[in-house]
Parts: structure tokens; sequence; C-alpha cells
């Protein structure tokens, strides 16, 4: 009996602790919320720590580690990082959509909608248009970027190249 015990251990170990930190975005969520509370910096204090003493940080942390972060690590998806986000622009007001595959982007003042997507085999960032997807980044490895230049060639580049990506166009 104390045998199988430690093979059901073993193997539920494997399972759930997979080498994978995990994006924790239940806990970051939560962790967000608290800080738009108020204007006030005490009162995101007091939510902040009663957060802590009502174990919320601790039931939310234990879910995404449990739960979401081998959903995560299994699916490539994060049931808790889908939402919705307004930006103010200078000309428009935004709302930006994130599904698993990127985000929708829908410019609410003429309806104009642009969807970005990102292919996690070729590492590739594309934006759909009426003749299809058309590739505008894909990441080489953690330090170098491929982005497409006005002769219709690839540049390896950076981030933090001295030149400017918009000025490969």
């Amino acid at each position: 009996m104390k045998k199988k015990c430690v093979i059901v251990a073993a193997m539920a170990a494997m399972v759930l602790m997979t080498s994978c930190l995990g994006s924790f975005a239940l806990t970051s969520k939560v962790m967000r919320w608290n800080r738009g509370v108020s204007e006030r910096k005490w009162v995101n204090e007091v939510v902040y720590a009663a957060f802590w003493i009502i174990p919320v940080y601790e039931i939310t942390a234990l879910t995404d580690l449990l739960v979401m972060n081998t959903i995560e690590f299994w699916s490539d998806k994060n049931p808790v990082v889908e939402e919705t986000v307004m930006i103010d622009g200078r000309d428009a007001r935004y709302r930006i959509d994130t599904h698993s595959g990127g985000y929708i982007v829908t410019n609410l003042s003429n309806g104009d909608v642009t969807r970005l997507n990102f292919d996690n085999a070729s590492r590739t960032w594309s934006v759909t248009t009426p003749d299809g997807e058309v590739p505008f980044l894909t990441w080489i490895d953690d330090t170098h970027i491929s982005v497409p230049a006005t002769d219709g060639s690839w540049r390896v580049v950076t981030p933090d190249d001295e030149t400017p990506l918009y000025a490969l166009r």
C-alpha cells in the first residue's frame, strides 16, 4: 500500500510540477484590481493587507499554481488571460480584446477591426487582411526578431538595436 501511495504521489508531482513558472494570471488580475480600488494609496494598501489576511491572495495563488498554470503549460492557453482593455488614442477610442492566439483591436469611432495573431509554432505575429495573414514579426530567439524591410526582404534585428523598427519600412 505504501508503495502505491509513493507511485501515485510521484505521478501527481510529474503532472503538477512541470518546471513551469506560469503567468499567475488570476493572482495578477486580482492585484491589478486591487491597485485600482481607490485613488488613495492607503486605501489600496488596506485592501491589499485584508486580502492577505482573508486568504484571497493565497487562494488565487494556489489556484494559479495547481490549476491555471498547469492548464497553461499543457495547452499554451490560460483561461484567465482573455480580457478586454479600452485605450483612448489621439483620434479614437480603441477596444482591445485578448484571445488565446493574439488580439482583436476595434476602433470604436469608425468600427474598423484589426486582428493580430500569434502562431506559436513559427513564433510569428501576423495581421489578418482581406487577402489573408500577413506576417510582420518573427521571434528568432529571445534576443533577435525578424521584420520585413521595404524591399520585401526580412531583416534580423535585436529589439535594442540602434535602428528603430519603423526605419526598416
